[in-house]
């Protein structure tokens, strides 16, 4: 069987990929098709995450064991199929292949065809640039200080200035109803 991911970024508005890869190949092999179709280098440590319907994180899928302590089990890319965790069509995952600024990938399997098998994943569809793979440090930074200042800025804003004075007279409303008649 082989399965059909589409993959978009939240960057990059008209970025898009699809890769037809078999079902029982590892999610190793999907990175690096990914990896590949966006000419991305592969010495950075990324992950997938099974998604729900509305992308909360589930499963993650590591590249490595980074030692965790938890119960959960720990899925390795190399070592687990697609198909032990994705079964149907729909099923959301995200990549994240920059771990320092949480950056990713959406995707979506959107098919899954059975009968056909591939021996190597294919990147099908190659639509704009992908983003950058690492981003300047200083201007992230600089973007996320400029976000904390909007939204405090935002936070700041008295109601009152927006809507006026909280309190208000009867006598300066008026009826509205004076000049209607409703025979």
């Amino acid at each position: 069987m082989v399965y059909k991911f589409k993959l978009v970024s939240d960057e990059v508005s008209n970025f898009s990929r699809e890769i037809e890869i078999d079902a029982n190949s590892t999610f190793l092999q999907l990175r690096n098709a990914i990896l590949d179709s966006v000419d991305y280098t592969k010495d950075d440590i990324d992950s997938f995450f099974l998604c729900d319907d509305e992308w909360q994180r589930e499963e993650e899928i590591t590249l490595e064991d980074m030692g965790s302590s938890s119960d959960q089990d720990i899925w390795l890319m190399e070592d687990t199929p697609l198909n032990e965790l994705i079964e149907e069509e729909g099923q959301k995952l995200v990549f994240v292949f920059d771990y320092f600024t949480e950056r990713s990938f959406f995707m979506e399997m959107k098919e899954a065809v059975p009968g056909k098998h591939l021996s190597d994943p294919i990147c099908t569809v190659k639509r704009g640039k992908a983003p950058a793979q690492n981003v300047d440090m200083d201007e992230f930074e600089r973007q996320i200080d400029q976000n904390a200042l909007k939204q405090q800025a935002a936070a700041d804003l008295d109601i009152e200035e927006l809507y006026g004075d909280s309190e208000f007279n009867d006598d300066e409303l008026g009826s509205g109803f004076d000049d209607l008649s409703l025979n």
